[in-house]
Parts: C-alpha cells; sequence; structure tokens
C-alpha cells in the first residue's frame, strides 16, 4: 500500500479554496473590460461621422451631371430647402483661386470692360468671393449649367447690365464650351444670338432698357426719354413664344429726364422743367412698367399653352463718388464690408418695388400654371463692390500721357472677369433647385 504525501494535500486544499476563487475574481474585470473597448472600437465615433457627413455635403454642392453622385435625402420638407439659403446677405473674402477666364480665354468681352488690358494697375479685386450668412455658394460649374440648358432659350432682355451679366456667362460657359455667334444686329450690336452646338442651347440678348415701348434721348433729338408704360415692347416680346427662360434687367434709365404716357396720354415727367407737364417721381412708372412686362410675358405664354421661367434681377448700384455726368469717379480697389455700407434710399426703394412685383406675377401665374417667377437679388452683394468698376479704364491707358484735366469713368457696369461673375454663380443655384423642384403645369 503506498503512503499518501501530506503536503500535497495541503497544497491541493489551499489552491482549491484560496488561490483559484482570487485568480478567477481578478481575471473576470479583465475579462469584461476587454469585451467592452472591443466593441466600443467597432462603433464610429462622433467625430469620425460628422468628417463622412461633411465630406458628403462639400461632394454634393459641387455635383457635376457628368460624374453624379446619389443624392442624399434630406430631413427637411421641400419648403425649408427650397428657402435655406439667402444669397443676398452676406460679405466679400478673400479667395486666391482667382476667376475661371480671362480677356484671352474668352472673346465676347467688351473692350470697356477689358480692364487689366486697358492698363488697370491692380488686380486684387479679381481675388474675392461672396460668402452668404448662413449658407455656402458653391464655385461655378459651367458643365452642370450647360445641361440644365440643353435644348433650351435663355434670353437677356432689357439694358447694359443685362448684357453686362450675360458676357460674364458666356465667358464662364466658354471654359467648358465654345458658343458660336450666329445672330447679331442693331446699333453697338444691341441685339445678338449664341448657340453652344454641344448643348444646342442658345442665349439672345435683346436692348431694351425701358422694357416697354419707347423712345430714348440722343445727343441730336429730346433730351429726355419718352416710355409708354402699358405697352410691351414687341421687339423681344414678339419672340417671348420661343423663350425657355427670361432674365430681365432694368432701372438705372429710368433716372433720367423722360416723359410718361399711359392709355395714349401724357401721365407725368421726370426733370423736363420746360416741358409743362405735371412732375412725378420714377417710382411710379418703374412699378408700372414691370408689371407691364411680366404680365405681357404671361398673356402670350397662356394663348400658347406653354409655360416659361422668368428672372427679374435686382438693381445694381453705381458707385460714382461725385455726379455721373459731372466727373463723377470710382477709385477704390477693395470691397466694402457689410458693416461700412448700408443699403438705403433709392436703391433699396427700387429693389423693394422689384421684389413685390414679382411676387404679385407669381400669385396671378399661380392661376395657370406653368410659370416660375424669380428674383435674382443682386443689390446688396454689388453695393460692397466699389473696385469692381472699370472706372478710367473702360478706355485703354487712361494716364499714359499724364493725368488728363477731365477722365471719363464708368462705375456702373463691372470689369469681366469681376464680381458680376458672382451673380452667374447664384443663377446657376437657381437653376439647380428648379430641376429638383420642376414647375407645376396646368
Amino acid at each position: 500500500m503506498g503512503s499518501t504525501n501530506p503536503f500535497n494535500d495541503k497544497f491541493l486544499s489551499l489552491f482549491t479554496m484560496r488561490i483559484l476563487p482570487f485568480t478567477l475574481y481578478t481575471l473576470l474585470p479583465i475579462a469584461l473590460l476587454s469585451i467592452y473597448f472591443y466593441l466600443l472600437s467597432l462603433t464610429p465615433s462622433p467625430s469620425t461621422e460628422l468628417l463622412h457627413s461633411s465630406t458628403i455635403i462639400t461632394h454634393h454642392s459641387s455635383l457635376s451631371f457628368s460624374s453624379p453622385s446619389p443624392p442624399i435625402p434630406s430631413p427637411l420638407p421641400s419648403s425649408a430647402v427650397k428657402d435655406s439659403c439667402d444669397y443676398s446677405n452676406g460679405d466679400w473674402i478673400r479667395d486666391m483661386r482667382g476667376p475661371l477666364y480671362n480677356v484671352t480665354t474668352c472673346g465676347t468681352i467688351k473692350e470697356s470692360e477689358k480692364c487689366i488690358s486697358n492698363g488697370r494697375p491692380d488686380s486684387d479685386y479679381l481675388y474675392w468671393r461672396w460668402k452668404p450668412n448662413q449658407c455656402h455658394l458653391p464655385r461655378f460649374e459651367p458643365n452642370t449649367f450647360l445641361q440644365l440648358i440643353s435644348n433650351k432659350h435663355i434670353a437677356f432682355v432689357g439694358d447694359s447690365l443685362a448684357r453686362n451679366q450675360l458676357e460674364s456667362l458666356l465667358c464662364m460657359l466658354a471654359s467648358a464650351s465654345t458658343p458660336d455667334l450666329v445672330y447679331r444686329n442693331g446699333p453697338d450690336n444691341k441685339f445678338r444670338r449664341w448657340h453652344f452646338p454641344s448643348h444646342n442651347a442658345s442665349f439672345s440678348l435683346y436692348w431694351s432698357p425701358f422694357l416697354v415701348q419707347g423712345v430714348e434721348r440722343t445727343n441730336e433729338g429730346p433730351y429726355y426719354n419718352t416710355m409708354y408704360l402699358d405697352l410691351v415692347n414687341e421687339r423681344w416680346a414678339k419672340d417671348v413664344e420661343q423663350m425657355d427662360l427670361v432674365v430681365v434687367s432694368f432701372g438705372h434709365w429710368f433716372l433720367l429726364p423722360s416723359v410718361y404716357y399711359e392709355g395714349g396720354s401724357v401721365l407725368g415727367s421726370l426733370n423736363c422743367p420746360d416741358l409743362n407737364h405735371t412732375e412725378i417721381d420714377f417710382y411710379g412708372p418703374l412699378r408700372k412698367v414691370l408689371r407691364t412686362t411680366l404680365n405681357g410675358i404671361i398673356e402670350r405664354k397662356v394663348a400658347r399653352g406653354n409655360g416659361i421661367d422668368v428672372i427679374v434681377k435686382t438693381l445694381s448700384p453705381d458707385h460714382f463718388e461725385g455726379d455721373w455726368n459731372k466727373g463723377g469717379t470710382c477709385s477704390k480697389t477693395e470691397p466694402y464690408r457689410k458693416e461700412e455700407k448700408q443699403l438705403g434710399g433709392m436703391e433699396a426703394e427700387i429693389r423693394r418695388i422689384e421684389i413685390k412685383e414679382v411676387e404679385a406675377a407669381k400669385v396671378k401665374a399661380n392661376e395657370f400654371g406653368g410659370f416660375r417667377f424669380e428674383i435674382l437679388d443682386v443689390t446688396k452683394l454689388a453695393l460692397l463692390r466699389p473696385d469692381g468698376h472699370p472706372g478710367p479704364y473702360m478706355n485703354p491707358f487712361p494716364f499714359a500721357k499724364g493725368v488728363p484735366e477731365r477722365v471719363q469713368n464708368d462705375c456702373v457696369h463691372w470689369c469681366l472677369p469681376g464680381p458680376i461673375d458672382t451673380w452667374n454663380e447664384i443663377f446657376l443655384e437657381m437653376m439647380k433647385r428648379w430641376e429638383e423642384q420642376p414647375r407645376r403645369e396646368e
């Protein structure tokens, strides 16, 4: 018979009763912590989720139709999405990327707007971008714009600011596709049409500074304009049936001496003391002209049974320091900060009238369907850019032979490229929104 080992028995008893439970109690928390951290590693952190969301939103905002991204569902109702960005309020911030084009790459720039080529010594005015207060305004995407207007006819109707904006737009689009000039007529080619064969899209320019019928003042004739407030200008209105979108621009010509007719009779005049007419301000005639124009578009399109999109660009203020016809200049080389310059007075009232009349046209058009009326509100952002005009460089090298006693300045129109390119960036964002929310047809 073998004998037992008392040492082994005592050790076994000690291990079983004391050491083993202690070991288990020690390892159990370690095991639970290991499992917790493993599961935690499988869950994305908030910062990671935010980074992914930001990347998606940024990519979506620079959407290109040539390589579309999957749509990102929005938790907002369509009405909130529609009004989610007010592009009219903001500030100009530095942007060293510069413009999409220059006078070498674009052949549609008017000579008086080639500021750098005409000797303007500073170029800082090219390196600013508009930053709305509560949203992002993407850089212009020419391919996206061209896709949106494929097989369409876009008309710019109005004064020389309509031409200025269209020439800017053509230059921006030419960075992706070259247009052909297919029609021109009138003094200074005030009636023109371009065609983009790549997308079968056309742009037309119609000179009509009053929008309605009228007679412009001349150096040889009367010193005042004549306007027929209730008669739309058929020079452009007769082609409305061929148009898919109209951009309307007017305002500055209403500051000049004028005689107004309505219903075949003289309604009154502005700054024409020798004519013995009732003196009235221009706000009433300006309102009537826009109403006549928008109603005329509705009536013609309803008669044909097809719809149209209409954009009214608000007034862009001039920046003459002094009277425009008495040697006024615009010599600033930087934008105003938004707190430096507040919209008020005449410009604010004209803008208010334009917005109100467009809202009234929306109500009338809703009776029929097939119409969209929108405001392209550029007044405030334009007010802050006194540096964006040709000024004396509307003519080539005005100081090449010293400083003359009097130099003509242009403080109304805009250098190309220049701040006016921003108007077309907003224009594109409006069209992208329209693509997502088609107009209601009857």
